[in-house]
């Protein structure tokens, strides 16, 4: 059975770069975050519906690589997901001060099997669609990530330290949660 491993947390905080590494260790998949190529065809400057369609976009994405990977399921036992509606409901809320109904009704009807928490430790870098550079603005971001993972029932961790820790802790917390 395909289990599905979230990687959440603020802007530029290795969301992208752990996937990778992950599906690498794993010799598997991982589920890039769709709202990086919407705001690259769509222009930075964004409004409230665009955050309803990333988030379409990104379940499209995310519903074809189950799709795709539940047809091998012995092939691939991980689908590593970077962003989900979490990330859409923070950052609707951040931004706008309110969330779609949609996003909502998805975060309480959609199944994973694990949440991986980036800690802001690591060095914010400069994207030209990244918003948040200043430390204050981050660590709120951090906070409301982590109070929305309490308030759940999926497991979940939070990574932190270099690449390499972040590896080790993540494979740990996938040997703890997700063997029998």
């Amino acid at each position: 059975m395909l289990k599905k491993i979230v990687v959440v947390g603020p802007e530029s905080t290795g969301k992208s770069t752990l996937c990778q590494q992950l599906a690498d260790h794993y010799q598997t998949k991982w589920c890039p975050e769709y709202a990086r190529e919407y705001l690259l065809q769509h222009g930075k400057e964004y409004r409230l519906d665009d955050l309803l369609q990333i988030a379409r976009g990104q379940l499209t994405l995310e519903d074809r690589f189950t799709r795709d990977m539940a047809e091998q399921p012995a092939a691939h036992p991980y689908l590593f997901i970077d962003t989900d509606m979490l990330v859409m409901k923070v950052w609707s809320e951040y931004v706008f001060d309110t969330c779609h109904p949609f996003i909502l009704d998805q975060i309480a009807t959609r199944q994973y099997d694990l949440y991986l928490l980036c800690d802001i430790d690591i060095p914010w870098e400069p994207d030209p669609l990244r918003e948040y550079p200043d430390l204050a603005t981050r660590e709120h971001l951090f906070r409301m990530y982590k109070d929305s993972l309490v308030n759940q029932q999926t497991p979940w961790i939070i990574v932190s330290g270099n690449r390499e820790n972040r590896l080790r802790q993540a494979t740990a917390a996938i040997q703890k949660y997700l063997l029998p």
